[in-house]
């Protein structure tokens, strides 16, 4: 027998022993139990109807059995390995230490029987079910035992469910029975469906939102009584919608916008709201009270949506509050209405404003490490001022550092340096010729910025990157945000090439273009949408939108054209390209604690007129941390092109592109307390637009399918709230560098191997999931 089946045989018999112990003792988990009680294992609902729908019936039992308490213990391939873990520890003898820990952090107490009320989870499931118009319904309730575990069992027996037959809205001569009416069209109740007490509550929470919008400021949904009648008809309810009779005057008032009052310097604990009358400023419709002239008073009226005379709503309400929040400026934003001392009908709206720290440093410090062998660290130093002009204007000043070590591999001893500096200035709201306001509950801002980078490749070279840019960021809502840099410029420079590398790129001409220099200049436009904040939803996307025009214009109006007519700006070909790049996410939510999430990235760059590649810098990678896991980063691709293995410690160079097609998925579900795991597959790779002789099989074809990286492995990541640390081990399924037909290396898996291990192994450490 070989070595290798030696090995599989070997490990196939100890996961054998370790499944069968696990089983053994898992049984044991009854054994601790208190004299006299059970171990709770569930409770299940059982439907019984003949008229209802077999789905309808199954949705109905798997939302009562969520209303079942207490919930059983945990468990995990039919075991509840929290609740070994918190048997096998034992009681602890004091408060510290491990057997501690594990009992009460990781472990779970058993969930007794005892503590199970049939009769009360009866009557929810009673409430319930009445609540969504299944009136007399009849609920029983039992138990099984069996090895000293007890499952509940509960039997609802409901009647026809109740239909709405028809909704009769307000019908008084009061205005605002006449603004409800008008909004029928919109309301949740609607003539067919069957009674919902959640819909009708739902409808009551629109009327009053309807009417917030109207000026009612002081009304609310319980002012409004549904008059149920189910006496008449078979099984159905007429819905009747009325104001209650008690309802105060005030309530029925629309009221208008008189005084506002802003307090920028309002403190939380002095009572600060009381100022002398020369710290009272009369900017327009709003009263500034400051004793420190902190802001200038254009800012308010940008930002405060109400003026003198405005009917009240709620939306304005909203958007204003949200707009002093997203200033950046402010700790606590705190707002009042009271009713006006001098005209009937009327709201004085009050602000409070309380600030946060002017100025403030950030400094980081971030320790890395990536599949290519680097290990790093890097330090960041950022002052910032966030009333600049006293416009709430955010100021940055930033210097960084930081060094990549290469202890193996090919490129050991290439260390890379890197030293910059940054400063931005971003103003709350948009500079330009035309006068453009927003109307979302974000402030949009304009942001300029100057950044250097020094950057040094020890033995092969050193780059000088200047880049500058000045463009609009916005969101229109919660989804969708915006950036358009209208200038984005860089500069790049290179200086202390080596011998070594002019001889490497004697081997590989592709290398030269790293260190020409670069000049790129033009507009760019990121679009981004997402509704992954909507945790409640089972399908949720990302999207993201990148478009880059370098040098379009220019290029038209000078007639560049490479390699006949190549133009210049201050001696150095400017970039002529058009880039498109696109990220799309799915999560699909499977349970409370897990998910599938899969990403597409597709992109291409087209060089022309001034240009025949893509500068070094806009060229797309693959592989890696973030990408795919089983290959390291920068070394997969162009398509079939195989990468010489370095000769005298020379470097490997990194691998570049025009196009790149790239998938990942993977599922993602919570282990225990802070530890969540995942299994996962990635594809894609890179290709050329046009053929090079220098990297055959690196030009994009009609096959470029047969082309593409797989990649498999499963990780660890470990939820520390402030991030998450990621652990992901990965193995190649499929090399696109080795010739047609031999591509799949599934075969070739030898967890038995040191040299298999060594180069197909490939540990990923990270900040952050992949995506």
């Amino acid at each position: 027998m070989s070595k290798k089946h030696k090995y599989i045989k070997a490990s196939y018999v100890k996961c054998i022993v370790l499944l069968s112990l696990f089983f053994v003792v898992g049984c044991s988990n009854t054994k601790y139990l208190p004299e006299g009680d059970l171990l709770y294992t569930g409770g299940s609902v059982t439907i019984k109807d003949s008229i209802m729908k077999k789905k309808d019936r199954k949705a109905l039992e798997t939302e009562l059995e969520g209303l079942l308490r207490p919930k059983p213990n945990k468990q995990i391939f039919g075991l509840r390995p929290k609740l070994l873990i918190y048997n096998l520890a034992g009681e602890p003898k004091k408060e510290k230490g491990t057997r501690y820990w594990l009992r009460n952090k990781v472990g779970e107490a058993p969930v007794l029987f005892s503590q199970v009320d049939l009769d009360y989870n009866a009557s929810v499931l009673r409430n319930f079910a009445e609540n969504r118009g299944y009136f007399k319904v009849r609920v029983s309730a039992d138990s099984t035992v069996s090895n000293k575990r007890v499952k509940a069992e509960y039997t609802v027996t409901p009647r026809k469910q109740y239909i709405i037959k028809s909704v009769i809205f307000p019908d008084d001569s009061l205005k605002m029975s006449k603004i409800i009416a008008k909004s029928h069209r919109r309301s949740l109740l609607k003539v067919g469906n069957p009674y919902d007490l959640d819909v009708i509550k739902a409808e009551r929470e629109r009327i009053d939102a309807r009417l917030k919008e109207k000026g009612y400021f002081y009304f609310n949904p319980d002012y409004i009584l549904a008059k149920v009648d189910s006496s008449k008809g078979d099984h159905e309810v007429k819905i009747r919608l009325v104001i209650k009779d008690d309802t105060p005057v005030k309530a029925m008032t629309a009221y208008k916008i008189d005084k506002i009052f802003v307090y920028p310097n309002y403190s939380l604990t002095n009572d600060s709201a009381v100022y002398r009358k020369k710290n009272i400023t009369q900017y327009k419709d709003f009263t500034i009270i400051d004793t420190a002239d902190t802001f200038k008073p254009r800012i308010y009226d940008r930002t405060i949506y109400f003026k003198k005379g405005d009917v009240y709503n709620r939306k304005d309400h909203n958007l204003t509050l949200n707009r002093f929040v997203n200033l950046g400026t402010f700790s606590f934003v705190k707002n009042e209405f009271k009713p006006s001392d001098s005209i009937p009908n009327a709201l004085n709206s009050y602000y409070y404003l309380t600030l946060l720290p002017k100025k403030f440093i950030r400094v980081e410090v971030i320790g890395k490490t990536n599949s290519a062998s680097y290990t790093g660290t890097e330090l960041n130093v950022n002052w910032n001022n966030r009333n600049f002009f006293k416009g709430a204007e955010l100021f940055t000043a930033s210097v960084f550092g930081g060094a990549d070590f290469q202890l193996g591999g090919a490129n050991k001893g290439k260390n890379i340096y890197k030293l910059g500096g940054e400063v931005s200035l971003t103003w709350p709201r948009f500079i330009s010729p035309f006068n453009i306001e927003g109307n979302s509950e974000f402030v949009p801002r304009t942001k300029a910025t100057i950044r250097y980078e020094y950057q040094k490749r020890t033995q092969l070279y050193a780059l000088n990157s200047f880049n500058t840019s000045f463009g609009y960021l916005w969101k229109e809502n919660i989804r969708k945000e915006h950036q358009l840099n209208v200038i984005d410029i860089t500069y790049v420079s290179p200086n202390h090439v080596t011998e070594e590398y002019l001889a490497d790129i004697q081997k590989d001409p592709a290398l030269e273009r790293v260190i020409e220099k670069q000049l790129i200049f033009g507009p760019t436009y990121n679009y981004t949408y997402t509704n992954t904040m909507q945790k409640r939803r089972k399908n949720t996307i990302y999207f993201n939108g990148e478009l880059d025009l370098a040098g379009n214009i220019t290029g038209l109006v000078t007639g560049a054209d490479y390699p006949n007519n190549v133009k210049n700006i201050f001696d150095v070909p400017f970039s002529q390209y058009v880039k498109i790049k696109t990220d799309f996410r799915h999560y699909l939510k499977l349970g409370k604690e897990s998910e599938l999430a899969s990403r597409l990235i597709v992109g291409a760059g087209f060089a022309y007129g001034n240009s025949n590649v893509l500068p070094t810098s806009k060229q797309f990678v693959v592989g890696g941390t973030n990408s795919i896991r089983a290959f390291r980063a920068r070394t997969l691709g162009p398509g079939s092109y195989v990468i010489p293995p370095p000769t005298n410690n020379n470097f490997t160079p990194d691998q570049s592109a025009d196009l790149k097609l790239e998938f990942n998925t993977e599922y993602r579900a919570k282990l225990f307390s802070i530890v969540r795991g995942a299994v996962f597959i990635d594809a894609g790779n890179i290709w050329l637009l046009h053929a090079d002789p220098n990297k055959p099989g690196a030009e994009i074809s009609k096959d470029f399918m047969k082309e593409l990286a797989v990649g498999a492995g499963a990780g660890l990541r470990f939820d520390l709230s402030f991030l998450v640390l990621r652990t992901d081990l990965a193995i190649p399924l499929r090399n696109p560098s080795l010739p047609d037909g031999q591509r799949w290396v599934i075969d070739d898996i030898n967890f038995g191997s040191s040299s298999w291990r060594k180069d197909n192994l490939i540990l990923n450490i990270a900040i952050g999931y992949p995506f």
